[in-house]
């Protein structure tokens, strides 16, 4: 069953002037500031919120399969309807942002994706299932995008990587988190109930997000119209760098989404059949995940950025190969080094958009949160369907060819940085 549609290809406003680039960057946010901080502990606790809820059927497949009899196939749309919804609704969501605020949009999104989140445990069958899940990703995506340009706009130059990694991080923590606290919930009392739990969590997280997220202090609205949309959108789409960006997000979204997908399946089958609570604790990798994005900065200082993504589709291709062991040990440090090359390949990527759009960041990173959660969606429907076919290995051929992918456009994107630095009186590009 395909997600529900959102209305998103109808949507006829935008922003015609796209907030300007600010110059003066003495007053923005910095670490060692009490903005600095209370930013991080707001957009941390929304990463939370956001992953939790977006991906909240994920650890809970096989039993909602059991509980509906479902392939799992059809039970993977429940995660892939909200991440295909989110995709859909990204663009015009951030651009009602460039009209009415960064700020307000990632409120709005997180209350009504909350107030969604406590109806879905009660869904009669699939197909309301899948439904409440497309509405509630459709809700979330006014967010990454919104917080993406937030700290493009909020946050000092040499400071944005890290402090994009740190919302990366609170993605990664509301991934394990959610994922815990359902399989062993689930365990206990039901899927149903471990929906419920989630949805409380987002409820906690969102509380904080409202009163602790500054007030921005650089963000100039535009008005609404279609047609600047379309010229924003134009212009970033014909920048090779940020096709080459978008497609390397989506590539290794393809990867975890399929991964995170189907692995339930595996392990509570033979050879290992871990119970529910077991194996949403195998989510605890997702530590390696906060740890990984928040260091992308360290990593793009030493290694440069196309040197910062060969390391991380090199760990994730390692995972890949790891994973096909009988062995519970190398299953689980195969997931570990999966985690641990998304998260940064992801830091890197995101932060290098934000970098690059200079004008209309919000659409920018918009286009880029629709081409990873694309990715997403892609990846877990193909991943399940892999796994049908092909069993696990099914699925790491999925994941290889997606990093072969990436490797691909980095290569490109070196070779033509080379080419460029080459030509007489060409300005270096920034790095992809």
């Amino acid at each position: 069953m395909p997600p529900a549609s959102t209305g998103a290809s109808t949507l006829t406003v935008a922003a015609s002037t796209p907030s300007s680039p600010v110059t003066d960057t003495t007053d923005r946010l910095e670490p060692g500031r009490l903005g600095y901080r209370r930013m991080s502990f707001a957009l941390f606790a929304a990463g939370v919120a956001t992953f939790a809820l977006l991906y909240s059927t994920q650890a809970l497949l096989p039993a909602v399969s059991a509980s509906f009899g479902a392939t799992a196939g059809q039970a993977s749309w429940t995660v892939s309807a909200a991440t295909g919804a989110l995709a859909l609704c990204v663009l015009p969501l951030s651009a009602l942002s460039e009209r009415f605020g960064r700020r307000q949009m990632m409120t709005a999104s997180l209350v009504i994706a909350v107030t969604v989140g406590l109806f879905v445990p009660f869904a009669p069958s699939l197909g309301w299932l899948i439904a409440l899940r497309a509405v509630q990703g459709a809700a979330l995506a006014g967010l990454p995008a919104s917080a993406m340009a937030y700290l493009a706009e909020e946050v000092r130059p040499k400071a944005l990587v890290a402090a994009i990694g740190l919302f990366v991080a609170g993605n990664s923590i509301g991934g394990m988190s959610g994922r815990i606290l359902t399989g062993w919930v689930a365990q206990l009392w039901g899927w149903r109930a471990a929906l419920g739990a989630v949805g409380l969590l987002a409820v906690a997280c969102a509380v904080v997000f409202h009163f602790m997220i500054p007030r921005a202090r650089h963000f100039t609205p535009g008005t609404l119209n279609p047609k600047a949309l379309a010229r924003t959108v134009g212009s970033h789409l014909a920048n090779p760098l940020l096709r080459r960006l978008y497609a390397i997000g989506a590539l290794f979204m393809t990867v975890f989404g399929a991964v995170y997908t189907v692995i339930g399946y595996r392990l509570v089958e033979a050879p290992f059949n871990l119970p529910q609570g077991i194996v949403g604790s195998i989510f605890l990798v997702y530590l390696v995940g906060t740890v990984s994005s928040a260091a992308a900065g360290r990593l793009v200082a030493r290694l440069g950025r196309r040197g910062a993504l060969y390391l991380a589709v090199s760990t994730t291709a390692a995972g890949l190969l790891l994973s096909l062991g009988d062995a519970l040990a190398a299953v689980l440090l195969g997931l570990v080094l999966i985690t641990a090359g998304f998260f940064a390949g992801h830091a890197v990527a995101s932060s290098s958009v934000s970098r690059t759009a200079t004008t209309g960041r919000a659409q920018a990173s918009a286009l880029y949160q629709s081409a990873y959660y694309l990715g997403s969606s892609a990846g877990g429907t193909l991943g399940a369907v892999a796994f049908h076919t092909g069993g696990w290995a099914g699925t790491v051929t999925l994941g290889l060819l997606a990093v072969l992918g990436v490797v691909s456009i980095t290569l490109y994107g070196t070779r033509a940085a080379r080419a460029e630095r080459l030509r007489p009186g060409a300005v270096a590009p920034v790095q992809n």
